[in-house]
């Protein structure tokens, strides 16, 4: 088991523990109160509020909800693959699950800068405005399922694209995949960097 796994999994227990000794029904306050608890843990990954420090690991601040529920299902049922994720909420019951999702959507995404050139953004621009904004809108703002990409971390949208495109990861979106097929890399960083700079 290597040191990520081990730590996952600590982590998984811990949060378990905790949840389990303050179930859902005897938290007092609001959904947006009850989720502000119950992601208190989910910072130290996800950053304050579910803005990430980590360029690989994403904002969920500002999400969209019904993409959030429906990422929490796959890690639950193992369409996606995570020891800790799953750990974390197959620990939290549906109405857990509810209320911290009600609270990271509510929230408001703080994008960090983004180190990039004038002719880097054109290019993304100009690659998202012919090819994704017709599922994720033309201001990278999702709906429903489809995840709100603007503002996100550069370095996440970077690592899932070549994901996509190489079919390396468990996501194997047949939408995504054939829409970076034929993506270089220039074009994929392009693309994460225009996104990541969008507020």
């Amino acid at each position: 088991m290597s040191r990520w796994e081990r730590l996952s999994a600590r982590w998984g227990l811990l949060l378990a523990v905790g949840l389990l000794a303050l179930p859902a029904w005897a938290q007092p306050g609001s959904a947006l109160q009850r989720g502000e608890r119950l992601v208190g843990f989910c910072a130290n990954c996800h950053g304050a509020n579910g803005n990430s420090s980590a360029p690989e690991i994403p904002n969920l601040a500002g999400q969209n909800a019904d993409y959030l529920h429906e990422q929490m299902r796959r890690f639950v049922d193992g369409r996606r693959k995570d020891l800790f994720m799953a750990g974390l909420i197959k620990a939290m019951s549906e109405a857990e699950r509810s209320d911290a999702v009600a609270y990271l959507s509510a929230q408001t995404v703080t994008p960090r800068p983004v180190s990039a050139s004038a002719a880097q953004l054109a290019e993304g621009k100009a690659y998202y405005g012919k090819v994704c904004f017709r599922c994720h809108g033309d201001t990278a703002m999702g709906q429903g399922t489809v995840p709100r990409l603007a503002g996100q971390q550069a370095g996440y949208l970077l690592k899932s694209l070549r994901r996509y495109r190489d079919g390396t990861g468990e996501r194997l979106e047949p939408t995504m995949a054939a829409n970076t097929r034929l993506m270089t890399d220039a074009q994929l960083q392009a693309v994460s960097l225009y996104l990541a700079s969008l507020r």
